[in-house]
Order: structure tokens, then sequence, then C-alpha cells
């Protein structure tokens, strides 16, 4: 039979299972919450960010005396506990919640509260060591649930600065091999001056450089923090040299320069980092969904579209077509922007409603930006894995649709002038026929200069090509 222990908040008190490290006023908030039916640690990385916190706040007390060693020491000793994941189990709270999630914060300050109590006294309970008195000393929801908030951003962002380089280098490495594979080009959806595959996908991999160099150049200000300004930023409830010793120890357990803002009052007012932040990873999930409709038109077909390129078959992909295959990694890619365009209005709307000297929206900031991390990072691994590592060049197919596409009259433009390259498109338009042809049959060029000038190779090299027409127009005039 599971024994009880009784405890006491500013509401009265209740009895408490003592197999539950959590307390009463975790216990208040889990009959009022749900509405998701995801727990806050269905993403982990606020509570890691919140355990770091408090043995660091913890240690900072008992360095200035404002905590007993022991105490502080038991607090330190039950989050590397928790950081290892020992009680996951106790954060029972859903992730939509009231308060600027006080109650996550407390939930927090219970577990380590009694993981503490019973280190030192060998039982559950506030009797030496008190949630608020102790755990949450010099300490508000307002300042460690927005720090938290940042430092949790950190390893999301770093996974997907890493999917970014990888797949940069997929894709730089599909660039080299497709480098002699020439292509219609196509704006608008009609045909356009040649390029080669090489250097479509060559554009892909400069953009993912981009993205992660953008990502790097915000890093930094996941550990720019509000701890220390307590409720409001005044700071008001923290013994002198507490701010000092707290970035202290924060900077030794994250091996990172961590630092207070530049100005807290500010940091408090305004959660615009969440914002920026959530605009780059937006950027990153519709740049991939780009990139993947371009995949997906590409690889149309296979007999009747562009079918210029083959992705990996994956799976079947008709219950009563047999032998079709669709582009389903493109295809989840393009979904997943949806989701993440989505929750960037979210945390957009719920920076707008921030008032006064608090934004309190923290569940839209940290459900929204969380799973747009998770999203992006894990789409990154798939695509590059399951997808653009597997590409394929449906060479032929490429350099038959270059050689017939009208647009190769350009070079009849820039040579003859553009109503003689408007004579020849039509021309090939009205018999269905090549531009190289074309200026054969309209004695513009002889079959062999038409075979040295008409090349979509040629005319993926802007300098070659000036210096093909500049030595035909001078042979022309000889």
């Amino acid at each position: 039979m599971t024994t009880t222990r009784i405890e006491k908040d500013c509401l009265g008190e209740m009895e408490i299972p003592n197999d539950q490290y959590y307390g009463i006023q975790t216990h208040r908030m889990v009959k009022v919450s749900g509405a998701a039916g995801v727990p806050v640690i269905a993403y982990p990385e606020m509570h890691r960010a919140l355990f770091h916190i408090k043995k660091c706040c913890a240690l900072a007390n008992a360095d200035i005396g404002a905590l007993e060693p022991e105490v502080a020491q038991a607090i330190a000793k039950a989050a590397d506990l928790a950081l290892q994941g020992r009680f996951d189990d106790q954060f029972p709270l859903d992730m939509w919640q009231g308060g600027g999630y006080t109650c996550v914060n407390m939930n927090v300050n219970e577990v380590l509260g009694n993981a503490a109590n019973e280190i030192l006294t060998g039982h559950k309970g506030q009797d030496r060591v008190h949630p608020n008195t102790h755990v949450n000393k010099a300490q508000s929801t307002n300042d460690t649930i927005p720090s938290a908030t940042h430092l949790a951003m950190a390893p999301g962002i770093d996974k997907i600065i890493d999917g970014l380089d990888k797949l940069q280098a997929s894709f730089a490495k599909k660039a080299e091999e497709f480098k002699d594979v020439v292509k219609v080009g196509r704006t608008c959806w009609q045909d356009a001056l040649p390029l080669t595959l090489g250097q479509e996908f060559s554009g892909y991999a400069s953009l993912m450089g981009r993205l992660a160099a953008k990502l790097r150049a915000a890093r930094p200000g996941c550990f720019e923090l509000v701890m220390g300004g307590s409720a409001v930023g005044t700071g008001l409830g923290a013994d002198p040299g507490y701010m000092e010793a707290l970035y202290r120890h924060l900077s030794e357990e994250y091996g990172e320069t961590v630092r207070p803002m530049d100005n807290l009052f500010d940091g408090f007012q305004n959660s615009d980092f969440v914002v920026t932040v959530s605009g780059l990873v937006k950027e990153v999930a519709a740049s991939l969904s780009k990139i993947c409709k371009d995949l997906r038109l590409m690889s149309s077909g296979p007999r009747s579209g562009f079918m210029e390129i083959g992705l990996p078959a994956l799976s079947p992909g008709s219950s009563i077509m047999p032998g079709k295959i669709n582009p389903t990694v493109p295809e989840m890619v393009i979904q997943i922007a949806h989701q993440v365009i989505g929750n960037d209005v979210a945390i957009t709307v719920a920076y707008d409603e921030g008032e006064l000297d608090l934004n309190v929206w923290d569940s839209t900031f940290y459900k929204c930006i969380m799973e747009n991390l998770r999203l992006v990072g894990e789409e990154l691994v798939i695509l590059r894995r399951d997808c653009v590592d597997g590409i394929t060049a449906n060479r032929a197919r490429c350099q038959q649709e270059a050689d017939r596409s009208v647009a190769l009259s350009t070079v009849v433009a820039a040579t003859f002038g553009y109503p003689e390259g408007v004579r020849v498109a039509h021309y090939c338009e009205q018999h269905n026929g090549t531009v190289k042809q074309a200026v054969v049959d309209m004695g513009l060029m002889t079959k062999e200069e038409a075979g040295r000038m008409i090349d979509p190779m040629l005319m993926t090299e802007p300098a070659q090509m000036a210096r093909a027409i500049a030595q035909f127009k001078a042979s022309k005039k000889a």
C-alpha cells in the first residue's frame, strides 16, 4: 500500500502519494490539464535546461552565503539525477498551460526539492528542502522559463546546422556528378535557356550553406538570458553577488559563454528572439519545400512527365496501379513546411500579444518552436539519406529536351538581332523542328556552323558562348 505525505501551499494542504516526487502545486494543475494530451516533457529540452538552471542557482546562492552548502549540494545532485532522466515520469503537465508556465517551473521545483530532501533526510517532504524557499531561491518563473526556452533551442539549432552542412555536401556531390548533363531551363513553367543539372544542384548546395550561416549567426542568442531579473527585471529577491556567480556557473555547466541580456526589462517584455529563430527555421523548411517541389517536377513521369531525374524507389505508390512509385520523401518535406509555417504564424501572434512587463504566452512559444526544430532537424536527415543521395540523372532525356528547346533561338537573336531570332522561333513552331535545323533551312548557318553554335552545352558557359558569337560575326563580316 502506497504511503502518503502532507504538503501545503497558499491554497491549503493536500495528501500526496509518497511514490511521487512532484507535489501539491503540480497536483492542482494536473486536474485542469490535458487539452493536448501531450506533456511538456515530450520535448524535454526545456526541462533539461531548467535542471541546469536550478543546479547553477543553488551553487551560486551557496557561493555568496545565501544558501546552506549542504542544501545547495543536495539540489545540485538532484538536478544531475534529473539530467540523467531519473525523474522523467514525474512531469505530467500538459503542453498547454496558463500562467506563463508557472506550473512547469513549480513541477521542477517540487521534484528537485523532494529528491534533495530525500538525499538529506531519507524521505520526501519539505522539512529540509522547500521547493520555493530553496530550489526557487532568487528566481521567478518569469526569468527561469524564458531563459530555459532560449537554452532549449540550442540543441535543435545545432542539429539543423549539422543537417544543412551535410545536405550541402550531398547537393555539391550531385552538382559535380551532373556537371555534364545539359537540360532545358524552365521559367514560368516554360522552356528557357539551357543549363546543366549540375548547375541547378549547385544552387541548392549554395542555399544550404547560406541558411546554415544565418543560423550560426543567431545561435549566440540562445545563451543570452534574463536570469537574475526575478519577476519583472529588477532582480528583487537576489542577494549581492548572485548574478555574477550564477552566470559563472552557467557558463561552466554549458561550456559556452552564458551572459545576461543587455537590458533585462527588454528581455522580460519582448520575446523577439523566439520569433527570429522561428523565422529562420521557417526559412529552412520553406527552402527545402521549394527544392522538393522541383524534385517532384523533374522526376515526374516516369514516361509522361519531365523525366529528367530518378528518385529512389522507397515503396509502392498505389494500391491499385502496379508499378507506380510516388515521391514520398519530397512530399513529406512539403507537408512539414505547411506545419512549420503555421507554427511560425502562431509564434508571431503570441509575440504580438505580449503586454506590459512580461510575455506570458510561453506555451505557444515552446510547443511551436520545439516542434519546428524537431521536424526540420529530422527531415534534413531523411531528405539527404533517403532521397538526395540516391538521385540519378536521365541523361538522354535531358539532352533530347535541351536540343528541342525553341529557347535556343536566343543564340540567333544574339548573333543576327532579335527579329531574326523571333523568325527562327516561329519557323520551329510551324515545322515542329529544332533551332539547329531551322537556321540551316533558313540559310542563316551552314550545317557545320549550326552544329557548333546551336549547342545547348555551349550556352551554359556564357564566356565561351560570347567568344563563339564574336568569332562567328567576325567570320561573316570577312
